[in-house]
């Protein structure tokens, strides 16, 4: 009976010393929703998320990208939305010479675009559906995508006017300050949902070029 339980405990070593190395290797392959690898200097927590938006949060976002208050001289009035595209800054606008700055990632080259619309929708957890061009542009695209922590426009979705385009977060976090999109407004998902509680339906949305 002693050697069978001495067995038993040398068998239980094992098996936790197999899983321990198995562990960290299955939470690094967990990206959801991630098409390209992160960049070097983003850490990928080893612990396992209560879900997958949790690991997204653990993406590196430059400080200066950070959502902050800041003085900001404008004829808008509060509640606007002010997408200034060149400095990757989306500004909602408070009154008083100030706004609530979020960092943004934007339209790369040859899918700039700019104007004066309304929002004319909100989602949570919005599903995708691509637009035909670009799945032409990219084959493997699926026809349409349910809203998930998976999904590319992340946890909200403001849609701007009769364009195809929303100003929505990511699973791409790092992407926050660079020119990536094929025209929608990217931030992370945790400034977006911020945002989302704050504008209202037909709010103003200025896009500078």
């Amino acid at each position: 009976m002693q050697a069978m339980k001495h067995q038993m405990t040398r068998l239980l070593i094992a098996a936790l010393a197999i899983s321990s190395m198995l562990l960290p290797a299955q939470a690094e392959g967990v990206r959801p929703g991630w098409r390209a690898a992160p960049p070097p200097g983003v850490t990928i927590t080893d612990s396992r998320p209560r879900h997958a938006l949790a690991l997204q949060a653990n993406a590196y976002v430059s400080p200066v990208y950070l959502r902050q208050v800041v003085p900001y001289a404008t004829t808008e009035r509060s509640g606007t939305l002010v997408v200034d595209t060149r400095q990757h800054f989306l500004y909602f606008v408070l009154g008083d010479g100030r706004a609530l700055r979020y960092g943004i990632g934007v339209a790369r080259d040859g899918f700039e675009w700019n104007g004066t619309h309304r929002i004319t929708r909100k989602a949570e957890w919005p599903s995708w559906t691509p637009p035909a061009e670009m799945r032409r542009r990219q084959p493997g695209l699926p026809l349409r995508m349910e809203g998930g922590p998976d999904n590319p426009l992340g946890a909200r979705a403001l849609y701007i006017g009769s364009t195809l385009y929303r100003i929505h977060g990511t699973t791409e976090p790092w992407s926050i300050g660079q020119n990536v999109s094929s025209g929608c407004i990217r931030m992370t998902n945790a400034d977006v949902i911020d945002l989302y509680g704050r504008v209202q339906l037909n709010t103003k949305v200025v896009v500078l070029s």
